[in-house]
């Protein structure tokens, strides 16, 4: 019976150091006695519990406490132990982070513990492989990017969906004093707008009167049960499951196959419709969306839905989070909100062109607004990549082969060594080459220093884009409405694939009385 006792005891803790290691890839278990950074720093550490006791303690504020940690780092870097898993080096070091993501690039892939969670979704795409497959698909990208039509195309449907979709549905609730979502509102507008600029398909999701359509409900299932296989208490446990085929994972393969098929299905009606209109004329050209750019170039079905799924993936919940967090900002700071209203009353002028691409591009304090409020709430609160073979980080940590590197973009939006002693302040002056000028011109900021588009050869293609959708959204609603939050507490911020806000944002509209 002792013995029973004993083995269940030592099974339970393995379990539980488990999950503590694994939560969110990133989170501390305890930390190995060679390390470039002593977790213990006043937090008690014990032979094989190491700071499992002061993980315990901190298990309500993990994010701040693992800030801390790097914080108090002489290098902004420190190296985790974990049970059951290779050692993880976690930095807040922009030296380092440009040595990661751009100066020795090729040792330091995405790495394959990080693309199996995400391939049954992502399958090849290209937020999800390394290598010539990701060369490939970057060049090809990259292309399609660059075209001025495409950013046409998106502010084009941006206004489509905006003024005819989003603002008709913030007037209904102002009208009827109705309390809205706006995190949900938000993350509907970014999926109606990546749907019909990547695949050319509008899945109606702001239409509130009408149920969630099936894909939106798969990707939002796909999504979440791919982030918690990254939670299991080991790797072993979800794949397992996926052999079997039973609970989550059942539930994640029947999204998955909903998703590919749903995308395929409008891949085959898109090919149909580009081969029926090439037929009548052989000078038709195809249509704006990416996907109908990637077919007409005479790319692969396969190659294509997977690019497509990630730009998907990619743009439904970033922005939205982004938004989410700088609306409640904004209703903490009022005179940030002026400050942003009067540009965009100032761009606009009396008629004007309205929130075209060059008017969107020059409105320089709203994205001040944007970048601090991403400074604070990252989109994505970490990346990992995994080495290929030993390494030197340039403050001097040894990198072994296999080892997981990660960055930590919210750690470092609170370093005072980065941002100064008032990095806590929601404070849109320090993007500006002169603080409080009038019309001011943004200073450049190493993105090394600010990873939220991630760096170097991965840097975000869609960084322009998501800073004129951000930028258009924001502007229309500002100038119409204020939003007013009904709790006025802190909320808590969730890093699963993407960072949003626990509970939502819960919202009042009124009508903005402009002077």
């Amino acid at each position: 019976m002792v013995t029973s006792f004993f083995l269940g005891f030592l099974f339970g803790f393995f379990i539980f150091s488990s999950v503590v290691s694994s939560f969110m890839h990133e989170f501390i278990h305890s930390f190995s006695a060679k390390k470039t950074f002593s977790a213990s720093n006043g937090q008690p550490s014990y032979p094989f519990l190491g700071c499992l006791i002061s993980f315990y303690k901190n298990r309500s504020r993990l994010l701040d406490w693992y800030t801390d940690l790097l914080s108090e780092s002489p290098c902004q870097t420190i190296v985790v132990s974990r049970l059951g898993a290779r050692r993880t080096v976690v930095t807040a070091n922009p030296a380092n982070i440009e040595y990661i993501l751009k100066t020795n690039f090729n040792n330091f892939p995405k790495g394959r513990p990080f693309t199996e969670i995400l391939g049954d979704l992502l399958g090849c795409g290209i937020f999800n492989v390394d290598g010539e497959l990701w060369s490939t698909q970057r060049k090809l990208a990259s292309h399609e990017f660059s075209t001025k039509s495409l950013r046409e195309f998106v502010v084009k449907t941006l206004q489509e969906v905006v003024d005819d979709r989003l603002v008709p549905l913030l007037e209904a609730a102002m009208e009827a004093e109705e309390v809205l979502d706006l995190q949900d509102v938000l993350r509907r507008l970014a999926f109606d707008t990546v749907c019909k600029v990547s695949l050319g398909y509008d899945p109606f999701c702001l239409d509130l009167s009408k149920p969630v359509p099936p894909l939106v409900k798969a990707f939002d299932t796909a999504s979440e049960i791919s982030a918690m296989r990254g939670m299991a208490p080991m790797i072993v446990v979800w794949k397992l499951k996926r052999a079997l085929n039973v609970g989550s994972e059942k539930k994640l393969k029947e999204a998955i196959d909903l998703v590919h098929g749903c995308v395929l299905e409008i891949i085959r009606n898109k090919k149909k419709a580009l081969e029926e209109a090439k037929a009548k004329s052989a000078a038709a050209r195809g249509g704006e969306d990416l996907l109908s750019r990637l077919l007409s170039a005479g790319h692969d079905g396969g190659v294509v839905r997977d690019m497509v799924i990630s730009f998907i993936m990619a743009g439904r919940d970033t922005t939205s989070s982004a938004m989410t967090w700088l609306f409640w900002l904004l209703s903490k700071h009022e005179n940030a909100e002026k400050m942003m209203v009067k540009e965009v009353e100032s761009m606009l002028g009396n008629g004007g062109n309205g929130l075209d691409f060059e008017t969107l591009k020059e409105m320089n304090f709203v994205k001040a607004c944007i970048c601090e409020s991403m400074r604070l709430y990252p989109p994505v609160a970490w990346d990992s990549k995994h080495a290929l073979d030993d390494d030197v980080l340039p403050d001097g940590t040894f990198v072994g082969k296999g080892d997981r590197v990660t960055y930590f973009p919210y750690g470092m939006g609170r370093m005072e060594a980065l941002w100064g002693k008032d990095w806590f302040e929601f404070e849109p002056d320090r993007w500006f080459q002169e603080p409080g000028a009038e019309n001011g011109l943004l200073k450049p900021v190493s993105p090394f220093k600010f990873p939220v588009f991630q760096a170097g050869p991965r840097v975000c293609l869609g960084k322009e884009m998501a800073f004129i959708q951000m930028k258009y959204v924001v502007a229309s609603i500002l100038k119409k409405f204020e939003i007013r939050p009904v709790n006025r507490e802190q909320p808590v911020f969730v890093p699963l694939l993407t960072g949003h806000m626990a509970g939502g944002l819960n919202v009042l509209v009124k009508r903005r009385e402009l002077k």
